[in-house]
């Protein structure tokens, strides 16, 4: 559901903004003054939409169409090839998300979700708030580079820029370039085709330096950061399992979970994932120390009873330092069954070895215990040298959502710990929201630059086999219809997938 804090300041804010405009406007004494102002610094309020143009930019888009122009010749071209596989290829981007939302409508299964290459974004529903200034200043990025393709493209073609502008459409930032139609409508087909994919042409291209500079940067950051040491901790959710005296804190590097080593990120997930799904780990402690002293000074050895799920316990006190091991005893009474008892946990387990079974322990007269938990919760030792291991108890998916981590270890004391972890998530969003916009302009739909895309492709290939102009119009606006269409039920269905589910 769509946050109503978050709705009640984006509509009150907008209705106090169109309501000034109003009264300005309406005012004798302030209105051609008010209006004036507007006209001059290149304004324009509308409900929900405010852009500002300016001329400003045009010398510098006019310096860039000047240079090299082969190697322009050659990169607008490449971009019109790009721009009609694009097309081709969004249309197949989009069926397959249709097909996919429509599965997960009809499916309950939680295993099906999750698997679009798009999505549609609404900030504060599935996009965290945390998230918002890397999500806007990227999707502003994105929207320029786009429009100085066209900037560029136009001015090579001789089509005169009046002017470049940004908008903001209720809270979603943009930007546009304004092109003389005259200059633009008495060109040949193939030079409105290089204008028109170039906006697309330099999302991709924007998307892809941002991706290698996403995988590059351990390379660049090599100087001031270190990687492959372990995981650092940037952040511990208050009051998780993580936290506390004994917990994690922001600045420890993990180095290992049980007997899986940490190196990064990555090696934190997979060994979380791993302990997850196999049985839990035992530990080699002297068959001597099992002893009902152990207890706690209880007298007595723990007596076992069965939990609800079937599995065993044996502490009944209320204690958060003890623990209930299994074991295998070959000298009890019942040696071919298991024994348990209710010991401290701590001691039980620092500087033990891992087990399976008794065969996994080196030393003689060890035993292989292993705590006795519910079906799903795990014990697991978390190695962040120089501190104790912290000691984790619960399902271990917990523990990845309590702890923010990063591959990057500061080697100088006063680096921030955030830094590589700012740029990082700024790169992936400029990855998915340019690769978005290269993927959704693509599209041959109304108001969208795959309109003008088609219109112009048609006009360059059909005329000599579809020589009356109206034909190819109605063949054109046919294939927009269907492209509306298709993009229209894919925004529709992904805004009920979000809101309503």
């Amino acid at each position: 559901m769509i946050p109503v804090p978050l709705l009640v300041v984006v509509m009150g804010g907008w209705c106090a903004v169109y309501l000034t405009d109003t009264l300005l406007k309406l005012s004798p004494t302030h209105r051609i003054r008010y209006e004036s102002w507007l006209a001059s610094r290149g304004l324009m309020l509308s409900p929900f939409h405010v852009r500002w143009q300016t001329t400003a930019f045009n010398r510098l888009f006019a310096y860039c169409a000047r240079i090299n122009p082969r190697a322009q010749y050659l990169w607008f071209n490449s971009g019109l090839v790009f721009g009609i596989v694009a097309m081709v290829g969004s249309v197949v981007l989009l069926t397959r998300t249709l097909q996919q939302t429509l599965a997960q409508m009809t499916a309950d299964s939680p295993g099906v979700r999750g698997q679009q290459a798009l999505q549609v974004v609404i900030p504060g529903v599935n996009l965290p708030t945390s998230q918002l200034a890397y999500f806007f200043i990227a999707l502003l990025l994105s929207g320029v580079i786009h429009e100085l393709g066209h900037a560029v493209a136009a001015l090579r073609e001789q089509v005169r820029v009046n002017g470049f502008g940004i908008f903001v459409f209720v809270v979603y930032p943009g930007a546009f370039v304004d092109l003389f139609t005259t200059h633009l409508s008495i060109i040949s087909p193939t030079q409105q085709l290089r204008i028109f994919c170039a906006g697309v042409w330099h999302n991709f291209v924007l998307c892809v330096a941002a991706l290698a500079l996403l995988f590059l940067l351990p390379l660049f950051l090599f100087p001031v950061y270190s990687t492959g040491g372990g995981a650092l901790v940037t952040e511990v959710i208050q009051g998780s399992a993580a936290d506390g005296p004994r917990g994690l804190s922001p600045g420890d590097i993990v180095t290992g979970l049980e007997d899986c080593p940490v190196g990064g990120v990555e090696d934190w997930s997979s060994c979380l994932s791993r302990l997850s799904q196999t049985p839990q780990t035992g530990y080699c402690v002297s068959g001597a120390g099992l002893q009902p002293s152990w207890a706690h000074g209880r007298g007595e050895s723990a007596v076992a009873f069965k939990r609800l799920d079937g599995t065993m316990d044996c502490c009944s006190n209320n204690s958060l330092t003890d623990l209930c091991f299994s074991y295998m005893n070959p000298q009890g009474k019942n040696s071919r069954g298991r024994e348990y008892a209710c010991m401290p946990v701590r001691k039980m387990v620092s500087g033990t070895q891992v087990c399976r079974s008794d065969g996994d322990c080196a030393a003689a007269a060890a035993i292989c215990v292993t705590p006795s938990l519910e079906n799903r919760t795990r014990f697991i030792r978390v190695a962040h040298p120089p501190n104790t291991h912290m000691l984790f108890v619960g399902y271990p998916p917990h523990l990845q959502y309590a702890v923010s981590l990063t591959n990057f270890i500061p080697r100088f004391g006063f680096l921030h710990l955030d830094l590589p972890v700012f740029l990082e998530t700024f790169c992936k969003y400029v990855v998915s929201l340019s690769g978005a916009l290269a993927v959704v302009n693509s599209v041959p739909c109304f108001a969208l630059d795959g309109q003008w895309m088609l219109n112009a492709l048609l006009e360059a290939t059909l005329v000599t086999v579809v020589t009356d102009r109206h034909k190819r119009e109605m063949i054109g606006f046919f294939l927009l219809l269907a492209g509306s269409a298709l993009l229209a039920a894919n925004v529709a269905l992904g805004l009920w997938m979000v809101t309503a589910r």
